[in-house]
C-alpha cells in the first residue's frame, strides 16, 4: 500500500533508529524527519540533535500534555498524538519547513531547503551539499557566532573516517564568499568573530 504522504506528493524513505542513525540521515540528507514512536525518546532525539538541525516531527501513541513537552524539550519540532489523519500530518510538515526555511529579508537572501536552493538578491545560487549545510547553519539563528567546532559537527557527522579540521571549515567559507557576497575579501554576509568562528549578518 503506498505510504500517505507519498500520495500527497512527498518523497519518503524509511530509516532504521539504529546505532547508525545520524550516518543514515547524513547519506539520505532529507528535508524533514518523522519519527512514530510509541514514546518519546528523549535520547534519541537528543543524538539527532547533536549535530543537525533538519526540523524533526514526532508522532506518538501517547496524548498527555506532558509527553508532548518532553518531546520538544527533547528537540522536536513538533509532537502529534495519535490516532491522526494523514491530512493533518501533511499540513503540520508544511508548518514546520516554513518555520525552519529561512527567509532573511533585508539580506535579500532566501533558503529554500524544500528545493535545496539559495536566492541573493533575486538571482540563484548554485551551492554543493556542504556549502548548502554551512549557509543553512549560520541561517537558523542569525548573529549567533558559530565555532569551527559547531560546524565540523553538522557538516561532518562523527564517524571512524572523518578527519575534517578547521581547514575544511574555512575552505567552505571561503567558496560560500565567492558564491554570495559581492567582494568575498570585504564580506558584508558571512562575518568572521576572530578566534571564534562566524556568524551570519543581521
Amino acid at each position: 500500500m503506498e505510504h500517505p504522504l507519498r500520495q500527497r506528493g512527498y518523497r519518503v524513505r524509511s530509516m532504521t533508529c539504529g546505532e547508525e542513525i545520524n550516518e543514515q540521515i547524513a547519506d539520505r540528507s532529507p528535508d524533514l524527519i518523522l519519527i512514530e514512536s510509541k514514546t518519546v525518546d528523549q535520547d534519541l532525539l537528543k543524538q539527532i540533535r547533536k549535530w543537525t538541525t533538519i526540523p524533526i516531527i514526532l508522532v506518538t501513541k501517547l496524548s498527555r500534555a506532558a509527553d508532548r513537552v518532553r518531546g520538544l524539550h527533547g528537540g522536536a519540532d513538533d509532537v502529534i498524538s495519535k490516532p491522526v489523519d494523514p491530512d493533518e500530518v501533511a499540513a503540520r510538515i508544511q508548518a514546520v519547513l516554513r518555520r525552519t526555511r529561512p527567509e532573511l529579508g533585508r539580506l535579500n537572501l532566501v533558503i529554500d531547503d524544500l528545493r535545496k536552493e539559495v536566492r541573493v538578491d533575486g538571482r540563484t545560487v548554485s551551492l554543493s551539499p556542504k556549502e548548502f549545510q554551512l549557509l543553512k547553519l549560520l541561517a537558523s539563528s542569525p548573529g549567533r557566532v558559530f565555532t569551527n567546532r559547531e560546524i565540523l559537527e553538522e557538516l561532518w557527522p562523527p564517524t571512524s573516517v572523518s578527519y575534517a579540521t578547521g581547514q575544511d571549515v574555512q575552505k567552505y567559507v571561503y567558496l560560500l564568499r565567492k558564491k554570495l557576497e559581492v567582494d568575498p575579501k570585504r564580506p558584508k554576509l558571512i562575518l568572521t568573530a576572530r578566534g571564534f568562528g562566524y556568524r551570519l549578518a543581521v
